[in-house]
């Protein structure tokens, strides 16, 4: 009762979703495109799309002048959606569209109810998020570590205050993230990776976090908790007695999330010009 109640009042099954002459799943890749484009591969892995009904639904934006996907200049692999000008049309109608049908759920509740309706639906969202997460240890080499690797060195250079140099950060190398030395963690949100974290070793009893990451779709879903979980894990089997890790000031969240894991700040162990914290965890006891 709840699916059809919510279905029919959304209008989900109809073939043209807010009256615009596309169904919902043309409506919705449109909309996460946005008016800056996106990667195919982010859309892919934003939607749980299978890669074939991804590209039916980009054909049929393309052939209605609502979309170009074009290949990267540098990398032909990587292709990027963008909306035309008839799409930001478009774009615009389905922002007002949904604003509106939103409006019409909302204003026949009072405050109170419209709290609660809210409050209940993060609380679904998020229960529902947690469970398809998957961890696992990977080659550092393997293509999905490696654009998690990027997108985190993307990452560093618009957050941090002078930009980030990977030369300057001194990146472990595959081998120190490769089994026995270290280890290198993917998390998988339903087969498209969403984060990733290492471990390195820097001395019989003590190793290192490096490299922790979360695609920024997928926070406030427990990945970074859950990772981090995942590593101390890892290295107490390695016969670890104590975790180190650095983070730069501008990593506010990040500083959060390990305090809250039992991380204290320590003296300065390292070297690394983009540290501004320093964090330690004793995992003997």
């Amino acid at each position: 009762m709840f699916s059809r109640q919510v279905t029919q009042r959304i209008g989900v099954l109809q073939e043209s979703y807010l009256s615009r002459g596309r169904p919902l799943g043309e409506a919705r890749l449109l909309f996460e495109i946005g008016v800056d484009g996106r990667e195919v591969r982010d859309l892919r892995s934003a939607l749980n799309l299978d890669s074939a009904y991804l590209s039916r639904l980009l054909r049929s934006l393309e052939a209605q002048g609502l979309v170009t996907v074009e290949q990267q200049a540098g990398d032909g692999r990587v292709r990027r959606a963008t909306l035309t000008a008839k799409g930001r049309i478009e774009f615009d109608s389905y922002d007002r569209l949904s604003d509106e049908l939103a409006q019409s759920l909302l204003s026949p509740l009072t405050p109170a109810q419209r709290s609660r309706l809210i409050a209940a639906m993060d609380e679904v969202r998020n229960l529902l998020a947690v469970a398809p997460i998957e961890i696992a240890v990977v080659p550092p080499q393997e293509p999905d570590a490696r654009w998690c690797l990027d997108r985190y060195f993307e990452e560093l250079a618009q957050r941090f205050e002078s930009g980030f140099d990977r030369a300057l950060g001194k990146s472990p190398s595959d081998a120190e993230m490769t089994p026995p030395a270290g280890f290198f963690l993917v998390a998988r949100s339903d087969g498209a990776p969403v984060g990733c974290a290492a471990l390195v070793r820097l001395s019989a009893e003590t190793m290192e976090i490096k490299r922790m990451w979360t695609a920024p779709l997928a926070r406030g879903r427990g990945v970074a908790r859950r990772m981090l979980g995942e590593l101390e894990r890892l290295a107490r089997e390695a016969g670890c007695r104590k975790i180190l890790l650095d983070t730069n000031r501008s990593l506010t969240e990040a500083q959060t999330l390990y305090r809250r894991q039992g991380f204290v700040e320590t003296a300065r162990y390292n070297d690394n010009p983009y540290a501004d914290f320093w964090f330690e965890k004793d995992l003997a006891g």
